[in-house]
């Protein structure tokens, strides 16, 4: 279909056929804005010319070491210049980068580190004690530590691994970049928390993540020459992939290792950040900060924000500092952020503070790499665009993920109907713009981090005394949700709150610990199934 009668000699050769990857973005700005700032931390300056170097010492350093092609290389870093380098001197290698969340527990960390196959770790010093715990928990090799000091944080080496400046030294600066040969080759690994327990391996190709960075670069009309301040930690979907996009338009990434009001204050005064992307409870800390963490600045300020939509309220105090909030929605599964809360002046410029909000909460658009987003019933078909019915967010595109590593029953779960079903339900209203009514039904997004109700449920089962654990979100004014766990205990047993969560906190992430515990016979349905909503209801009102 579609094809003219005759083609002869029309195929694809190596002049009009390219496979799509971000590594080319790095490799144009070298050329084009040699001498321009790439990524500023601190003391730490480099243009892009030294950046390309770096990135090119740090591939070859890793093939010194034993990477080869489709080796994983896994992170446990913060957001300083040495992982936004690692997103391209991984693949400049043909290794598969993986980003880890540096907030999970040991177990998780191991779990991670044996099911992706880890050569090589890049640890943050800081991070040193999670990374060797985590090492000696694996049943699988163990990847080699390469240690990332900071000295701009005062975190010094422990002396104990190869150091990561060490690695670049070693590096060829001559090394040639090893480009995809198909666009479909696997660039990232960044696992996700799933409904249950363990996290899912969700995998990224070249062509995604290329047309990710022109789709947004498109939609939020980035340039000349932004300054992007890295709040979203680029550990959760790659940074939303824009350490990948920032050289496309020579901008500057500054890196922010300690989200404080103070720090992303300085930055926009001092570096002149004009992006950046954050949870709403980023927004939160920089409307209630004291007035001396603020700081004056004459440019208005883009922030993207995805999670719980921000309360009006917040919107409004927001734009009074001189920011202009966007909310976006998307998933791990889709590499960030797909949809928008596309603002169309012509349409809304007449609109009070309340209208506005009540239209910024909304999810929004589809991006322009995407196809537009379908909102489905059980019977897979199109709810009425009515603000009112309620279906399924699905999702389709290039920038959907190649599937679930090692788990083809969940990507085929996922994948089910032609979309990538999202478990995220909506309405949609008569212009085509979605808004979240709720989420899968058991997660809980607490400061912008998934935490599985499950995980935690299995956790607290675990105690002695617990019969019956049910854990559901309880909303929260800075987090947006934690966990509250309600608790049937067994016969005889005494209610120990405090003892609880301290039983939890040994095994959880801090994050995933239980804020709130209620004791009290569960509400079930006739069969014994726990009625999760009625604990929502309660918990809303505790």
């Amino acid at each position: 279909m579609g094809w003219m009668k005759d083609e002869t000699g029309l195929e694809k050769n190596a002049a009009n056929f390219v496979p799509l990857t971000p590594l080319s973005h790095l490799n144009r700005a070298k050329q084009v804005y040699p001498d321009r700032l790439a990524v500023a931390y601190g003391d730490h300056r480099v243009n892009y010319a030294q950046y390309h170097e770096r990135v090119t010492r740090l591939a070859s350093g890793l093939t010194k070491i034993g990477v080869e092609p489709g080796d994983v290389v896994a992170t446990l870093l913060p957001n300083i210049p040495a992982q936004v380098e690692a997103h391209f001197g991984v693949p400049a290698c043909a290794a598969v980068l993986n980003t880890i969340n540096t907030r999970l527990d040991v177990s998780t960390v191991a779990y991670i580190f044996d099911h992706g196959e880890a050569k090589a770790v890049l640890v943050d010093s800081a991070l040193l004690p999670l990374a060797e715990a985590a090492i000696a928990d694996m049943e699988g090799p163990a990847p080699k530590i390469i240690e990332v000091p900071d000295a701009q944080a005062g975190i010094s080496a422990s002396g104990k691994h190869l150091q990561y400046e060490d690695l670049i030294a070693s590096g060829d600066a001559d090394f040639q970049w090893i480009f995809p040969a198909d666009e479909w080759e696997s660039l990232a690994l960044n696992y996700t928390s799933g409904t249950t327990g363990r996290p899912k391996g969700v995998v990224y190709h070249h062509r995604g993540a290329y047309l990710m960075t022109m789709g947004t670069l498109v939609s939020w009309q980035m340039g000349p020459q932004p300054v992007y301040l890295t709040i979203v930690p680029l550990f959760h979907c790659n940074g939303w992939n824009h350490s990948w996009m920032i050289p496309i338009v020579g901008g500057t990434i500054v890196c922010c290792r300690d989200v404080t009001a103070s720090n992303v204050f300085d930055a926009i005064a001092d570096e002149g950040v004009t992006h950046f992307g954050g949870a709403p409870i980023v927004l939160n800390t920089l409307v209630n900060c004291a007035p001396e963490e603020r700081r004056d600045f004459d440019h208005v300020v883009e922030v993207y924000t995805a999670g719980a939509p921000p309360a009006p309220a917040t919107l409004a105090k927001v734009a009074d500092l001189g920011m202009n909030v966007t909310h976006v929605y998307g998933l791990t599964e889709t590499y960030g952020h797909v949809t928008e809360c596309l603002w169309q002046n012509d349409r809304w410029a007449s609109c009070d503070d309340a209208e506005t909000a009540a239209i910024k909460s909304r999810q929004g658009v589809a991006m322009p790499m995407v196809e537009p987003v379908a909102v489905r019933d059980s019977q897979q078909t199109d709810i009425d665009r009515d603000a009112t019915a309620q279906g399924e967010i699905q999702l389709r595109g290039n920038t959907v993920m190649k599937g679930y590593l090692k788990n083809p029953e969940a990507t085929e779960e996922a994948f089910k109907g032609g979309y990538f079903n999202s478990g995220d339900i909506a309405i949609q209203h008569p212009d085509s713009y979605i808004q979240i009514a709720d989420r899968a039904k058991d997660i809980i997004i607490s400061g912008g981090e998934n935490i599985s109700s499950v995980e935690v449920e299995s956790t607290l089962m675990a105690h002695p005394d617990v019969l019956l654990a049910s854990v559901v979100a309880m909303p929260h004014e800075k987090w947006g949700e934690v966990p509250c766990a309600f608790i049937e205990l067994k016969e005889g047993a005494a209610e120990d709150a405090d003892g609880l969560v301290a039983f939890a906190r040994e095994r959880l992430a801090g994050f995933k610990t239980p804020k709130k515990v209620v004791f009290e016979t569960l509400p079930k349905t006739a069969t014994g199934k726990v009625q999760k909503f009625e604990l929502r209801k309660r918990a809303a009102e505790l």
